[in-house]
């Protein structure tokens, strides 16, 4: 990029910023609204809250028994 392209673009952009800024002297105060990201919901202490995931009593039942299953068969492994 050429350097007169540059310059023009740094005066372009010192127009604009006196131009704001006279806006604002004439104004007194300015207000400034900056949107915050959004985030997860926080608890009272400020830490991230988790959504509790729902189990049926039917997806309940299944889980628990292959974990007898699994429990089972470790226990009858250690005895042989």
């Amino acid at each position: 990029m050429p350097i007169d392209s540059i310059v023009a673009l740094i005066d372009a952009e010192i127009s604009r910023l006196k131009q704001v800024r006279a806006l604002l002297a004439n104004t007194g105060e300015a207000v400034v609204k900056v949107a915050e990201p959004k985030t997860r919901k926080k608890s009272a202490k400020g830490k991230k809250t988790k959504k509790t995931r729902v189990l049926s009593p039917e997806a309940r039942k299944r889980i628990a028994d292959a974990q007898r299953k699994r429990w089972a068969a470790q226990k009858a492994k250690t005895k042989s």
